[in-house]
């Protein structure tokens, strides 16, 4: 055997190419030793693409998953047997457990709920009546009778905003001070206020958009609009639905105080009821008496409560202890069922998962499934699953949090060497009608993608990569936070493309060859 150490040393070229390979492999986050057979058809310099072999078998899923029905038959099961589900309810107790025994029953494994003590809050009675001043005044009639000239008063269709304090028993009577939006609200000089002393209303209103944008700009009326009000001495806040419907229904949610002001209790109205008070607001004279309100709304605050993150998995293999986290929110409001808000999201990533595991291939990477709780008033499951699991790698993270549209576009948050490989994630997805968005934009364009509230908190605290399959949400709001986020209000024929679309995204994710993190933000 000759001597190793009489050989000549690599050709100056060859010593080149090699380090040129080195650095290609750091910068897209690889290890140095990464071979390019790992790669089908790259060439010595080319950033590396998914295997043959798992596109074949993303196909397979997407074949399917288009064919599956479960996720309907959990829908079903989780609104008929449990329906609204507040965190920490006797309902998200029942939850909770049936969630783990769906999740049994897809054939996922490591399944547990990992709780979380909270504080939570919960609605009362409460009522609200328009005072709208006579239109003729005449002499009274016979003793007790109720002088014609009396105030007529108008029930309003309402209910308390997520956090709101009480009234006091009695109730709160006041003059209605109007503003067309919360940015007039913000306008109006806190020392001068005419809001001081009075109820204010928020006439902010929202437009229906497929993606869903006009929320952002609207709801802003619900989060913000008790603390502006308050800073200018207001006794109350009642606000315009944060809502794309004119159905006779309010939506609530959450809203928030600051604690240096006076917490003042809050609420929304119907859209036409909104309309209505724009229309008296309109038509009074100058001079003449003003709109008054009358409110009565009880609740209780820092309820002490305990809910549960349940999670469950199909485990990797040689990159096992790294996660692909596919998510949903299992809690919703106490108005309607939670089918769109979000027991869509939950049946549907529970499904995908259910149709991986069913398929029988493993993945390299984990595929995890989070039901976070208490997502609604204060993402507790977020804020605890950040907490409990920030020193594990997260190879991926999206959430299915917008009812049961069809998905028509993909989108993600990635380091910049991992972008590439989603040429192949959406060509596995063109099938199913999805596009990458934006359509025509560069990659840095489309590397700019929101996950869903809970995945985007921790991909904003973790920089871990996120993923968007974005839903038309077009008539999403109509129902959004109502007694209207029912069952049969879903179409159950949108709810395989979704499961078709997460688990492709979500099989792609755990076989990619490349790290998708850090996140760029």
């Amino acid at each position: 055997m000759a001597d190793s150490s009489a050989r000549p040393g690599p050709r100056p070229a060859i010593r080149r190419r090699a380090l040129l390979g080195r650095a290609a492999c750091l910068a897209a986050g690889l290890p140095a030793g990464f071979s390019h057979a790992q790669a089908p058809g790259a060439g010595p310099f080319a950033l590396p693409r998914f295997d043959s072999a798992d596109l074949r078998h993303a196909d397979r899923l997407r074949q399917l998953a288009q064919a599956d029905t479960q996720a309907w038959t959990l829908l079903q099961q989780l609104c008929r047997d449990i329906g609204a589900r507040p965190a920490g309810s006797p309902a998200d107790v029942r939850a909770v457990a049936w969630a783990q025994g769906a999740l049994r029953g897809l054939k996922l494994q490591n399944v547990r709920a990992d709780p979380l003590a909270l504080k939570v809050w919960q609605r009362g009675p409460a009522s609200a009546t328009l005072l709208l001043p006579s239109s003729q005044k005449t002499a009274a009639g016979p003793a007790g009778a109720t002088p014609a000239d009396a105030p007529r008063e108008m029930p309003l269709v309402m209910a308390a905003l997520g956090n709101s304090v009480a009234t006091p028993p009695e109730g709160i009577e006041a003059e209605l001070a109007w503003y067309p939006s919360l940015a007039a609200l913000q306008a109006d000089d806190p020392a001068t206020s005419r809001a001081r002393g009075r109820i204010v209303f928020i006439d902010q209103k929202m437009e229906r958009a497929r993606d869903g944008s006009g929320y952002g700009p609207a709801v802003m009326a619900r989060s913000q609009g008790p603390i502006e009000a308050a800073r200018r001495g207001a006794l109350a806040l009642g606000i315009r639905s944060i809502g794309t419907d004119r159905a006779p229904i309010a939506h609530t949610g959450a809203t928030r105080y600051d604690l240096s002001l006076p917490r003042i209790p809050a609420f929304a109205v119907s859209v036409p009821d909104a309309e209505v008070i724009a229309q008296q607001v309109a038509a009074l004279p100058a001079a003449g008496a003003p709109l008054r309100l009358r409110l009565a709304l009880q609740a209780r605050s820092d309820v002490d409560a305990t809910t549960h993150n349940v999670i469950a998995e199909v485990p990797g293999t040689d990159l096992k202890d790294e996660i692909v986290l596919i998510g949903a929110h299992l809690d919703s409001w106490d108005l309607g069922q939670g089918a769109q808000d979000d027991g869509a999201g939950v049946a549907i990533v529970s499904a995908a998962a259910g149709v991986i595991a069913a398929a029988g291939l493993a993945p390299r990477r984990t595929i995890r499934v989070v039901l976070f709780g208490n997502e609604e008033n204060g993402f507790d499951g977020a804020r605890s699953y950040s907490e409990t699991y920030k020193d594990v790698v997260h190879q991926l993270v999206g959430e299915s949090d917008f009812g049961a549209g069809r998905v028509y576009q993909l989108n993600h948050r990635v380091q910049p060497a991992a972008v590439p490989l989603f040429d192949d994630i959406a060509r596995a997805l063109a099938p199913l009608g999805v596009a990458w968005a934006p359509e025509g934009a560069g990659r840095d364009a489309r590397n700019r993608g929101n996950p869903g509230p809970d995945a985007a908190l921790l991909m904003r605290r973790h920089r871990w990569p996120g993923v968007t399959l974005a839903q038309d949400g077009t008539d999403y709001f109509d129902v959004h936070h109502t007694e209207h986020d029912t069952l049969d209000r879903i179409d159950p024929r949108t709810l395989p493309q979704n499961v078709a679309c997460w688990a492709v995204t979500a099989w792609l994710a755990a076989q990619a060859p490349v790290s998708f993190g850090p996140a760029v933000l």
